[in-house]
């Protein structure tokens, strides 16, 4: 037969222990001496056992009472610290955050984001892995991460994304004569050496598109699989670059004042599409609600940045 043993019932139980009276007990706990003894008596009862015998006044703990203190005391004590990591929790203030990200983010922007966000939660625990996007798509359907952010996956019934369309942008050389312009198309591109992603890859794609639309020649001397080397090139006066601003806004973030590479928006629009993603079979936890909050805020702020 299951017990129905309280909190209530133990509290009593352990402050009549302590000070070996009813009345004393109910001062302790803010309650009437009769409601202390019901306590009592109930808790005996679910036990079925004698758990006190008055002895001249006073309650005298039973051999049975003392064994039971020290396992009342644990569940007391136990239930008292859960309540206060929930709160924690519930506060922000404690958990595990575990994070799938694509490496255009991984390296600046994220660490960037997740410790202005951690600076204040010294208690709460994260987990940032580097992944190619269709991993971490992967990684977010099969509930092995909290939050995902990658180039936007096809659908997937069990993914929920936050969708974002960032405008990528040029990056020249500080001093360059084309960093006098505020926008840089493609015709004033033209057969100049590129820094770009490896073929195949969309943000490749879209580009050459857009140098075929303005009849203009694309020189593609870098081959590279991320921005971030791409750019130390630009900084080097060796190419340009149209990339990502996720990895625009890192690197100036990074470099000192004023930057080495200037960025321009750039035409016609090469658009990278990328999603905050979460697991669509398991509610979110405070934390990952938060952190998914100012992850969010961060890129709608990147849309802006370069206009």
């Amino acid at each position: 037969m299951l017990m129905n043993v309280s909190f209530r019932q133990l509290q009593a139980f352990r402050e009549v222990m302590r000070t070996g009276s009813v009345s004393e007990a109910a001062k302790i706990l803010g309650r009437t001496q009769p409601a202390v003894s019901a306590l009592i008596a109930n808790l005996e009862t679910e036990l079925e056992l004698t758990l006190f015998r008055r002895q001249r006044g006073r309650m005298e703990a039973t051999p049975e009472a003392k064994f039971f203190i020290g396992e009342a005391e644990a569940i007391l004590n136990r239930l008292t610290l859960s309540t206060r990591t929930m709160r924690e929790i519930g506060a922000l203030s404690k958990g595990r955050l575990n994070i799938a990200c694509m490496p255009a983010a991984a390296n600046m922007m994220m660490p960037q984001i997740l410790a202005e966000f951690l600076e204040d939660r010294p208690e709460v625990r994260a987990s940032l892995m580097m992944r190619a996007s269709s991993v971490v798509a992967e990684w977010v359907s099969s509930q092995q991460y909290d939050i995902g952010f990658a180039e936007t996956p096809s659908p997937n019934p069990a993914i929920e994304t936050l969708d974002f369309e960032l405008e990528c942008v040029c990056a020249v050389p500080e001093g360059d004569p084309l960093a006098e312009r505020q926008e840089i198309d493609a015709r004033g591109l033209s057969g100049k050496p590129m820094a770009a992603l490896q073929e195949g890859h969309p943000n490749l794609i879209a580009t050459m598109a857009a140098f075929n639309e303005q009849k203009a020649d694309f020189v593609h001397r870098f081959e590279l699989r991320t921005f971030q080397p791409a750019l130390t090139l630009v900084e080097k006066g060796l190419c340009y670059c149209v990339c990502d601003p996720i990895t625009a806004a890192g690197y100036v973030k990074s470099r000192p004042q004023p930057c080495p590479v200037i960025f321009r928006p750039f035409r016609p629009r090469v658009v990278l599409s990328v999603s905050i993603m979460q697991p669509a079979h398991r509610p979110p936890s405070a934390l990952t609600t938060e952190f998914a909050k100012l992850l969010g805020s961060e890129l709608e702020k990147l849309k802006n940045a370069y206009e």
